[in-house]
């Protein structure tokens, strides 16, 4: 059970306290509202350039990092389809360094020309490197625009293409940030060795003279539902060949998210995992194989990728994993392998509690989606879970008509 207290600012920052008197830490854990389906299409990219612009400095504080290294913090950050969250680590007597660093580009952000062409060109490279350049890199992009055709999940975090990023100038830069990095369209959590009477202080002190922004009003447009199986076959210079297979699936907050993703376990955690038992041990058909899922706020996407073994051929290959989902759609999972996998999360989820940044990081997101006591009631949403609902979700999710393939065929 994560304990907290929440107030807000009278700009609208809505702030979180977790305190934990048993560390000498703090986390200060800054989340904004802003992801890649806020961009639009023809200009994609602008969310996970600013993760990167953030820390040029601001007017006041030529360069974030120092600051915080000479107090003896860590930071980072990461954006993704609906979030972009920072996150500074540091001892807790020192606390008020990471307010006076994360409100001052909040409120003062530099927009130097120089600073945007030097985190440009970061982008830019991280783009090609891992993107552009590297095996099965493209398959986001591909991905992406395959399974959505209205709603702006059909592009990538990084972008959709490469001149997106080429071409931002600082008008609108500025007005990007102007309009998404605001108090009132963020989540401050602080969690650690820290008492809420301060953190209320020390929140009005740094955050409470910043202004307001417009209220964020999003009207986006809704996938229709998929009527047919889409596939495209892809000619690289890739190592081996490969399959990459989506599904439609809910949203975050839908009632069939945790089913969702306990199937998602027992297909795919693990060397015990059904794909990995069948079609890498047993039948050898794949070298790896492997099942995620998004978790966005909307629709999202239930993924299944493999490497194909030597010698076996795409239809094959893509047959062994439509078997492998009629089988859990025909039968129900064993009471043993249910326990087994409720127990696996459960236990995953309690260790993850026991790091600070993980319930700070958790606080937020989860007020981000609507409550953030939420997060108190996460295991039993799982552990109450029954066979019959998991093979009705696999039902429903894994059907010809709801799926994506991308095929990789190499030309080695």
């Amino acid at each position: 059970m994560i304990k907290f207290e929440q107030f807000e600012l009278s700009n609208g920052l809505n702030v979180i306290v977790h305190e934990d008197p048993t560390t000498t830490m703090a986390v200060v854990n800054v989340l904004y509202k802003v992801g890649s389906r806020d961009e639009t299409a023809e200009q994609t990219g602008f969310a996970h350039l600013f993760e990167h612009f953030m820390f040029e400095g601001s007017v006041n504080i030529p360069e974030f990092d120092t600051p915080l290294q000479n107090a003896a913090g860590e930071n980072n950050a990461f954006t993704s389809n609906d979030i972009t969250n920072y996150y500074d680590i540091l001892p807790a007597n020192n606390l008020e360094t990471a307010f006076w660093l994360e409100s001052d580009r909040m409120l003062s952000l530099a927009f130097e020309q120089e600073s945007l062409t030097t985190q440009k060109n970061v982008v830019m490279e991280e783009f090609k490197e891992h993107y552009i350049n590297q095996p099965y890199g493209d398959v986001w992009h591909k991905m992406s625009a395959l399974a959505y055709k209205v709603h702006p999940y059909q592009w990538p975090v990084i972008g959709k293409d490469l001149s997106h990023i080429e071409q931002v100038e600082l008008p609108s830069a500025r007005s990007f940030f102007f309009k998404y990095y605001r108090p009132n369209n963020a989540v401050l959590v602080v969690a650690g060795n820290v008492k809420t009477a301060e953190v209320k202080a020390l929140a009005e002190k740094w955050f409470g003279e910043i202004p307001a922004g417009e209220k964020i009003v999003r009207n986006l447009p809704k996938e229709p539902a998929q009527t047919e199986a889409r596939t495209e076959d892809v000619k690289a210079d890739v190592p081996v060949n490969a399959i990459y297979k989506a599904y439609k699936m809910c949203s975050r907050t839908d009632a069939d998210y945790h089913a969702t993703d306990l199937l998602r376990d027992i297909l795919s955690t693990g060397d015990s995992s059904r794909l990995y038992q069948e079609l890498v041990k047993e039948k050898k058909i794949f070298s790896s194989i492997g099942a995620y899922i998004t978790e966005t706020v909307d629709e999202g996407l239930f993924m299944i990728e493999g490497k194909l073994s030597e010698g076996v051929t795409m239809e094959v290959a893509d047959a062994a994993i439509e078997n492998a989902l009629e089988e859990i759609k025909a039968e129900l999972i064993s009471e043993e392998e249910m326990i087994k996998v409720k127990n696996k999360i459960e236990a995953y989820m309690v260790f993850g509690e026991t790091n600070i940044l993980n319930r700070a990081m958790n606080l937020a997101y989860f007020e981000m989606l609507g409550n953030p006591d939420d997060v108190n009631h996460e295991i039993e949403k799982y552990t109450t879970l029954t066979r019959e609902k998991l093979q009705q979700i696999a039902a429903k999710v894994f059907r010809k008509e709801n799926s994506n393939t991308i095929r990789y065929f190499s030309n080695n």
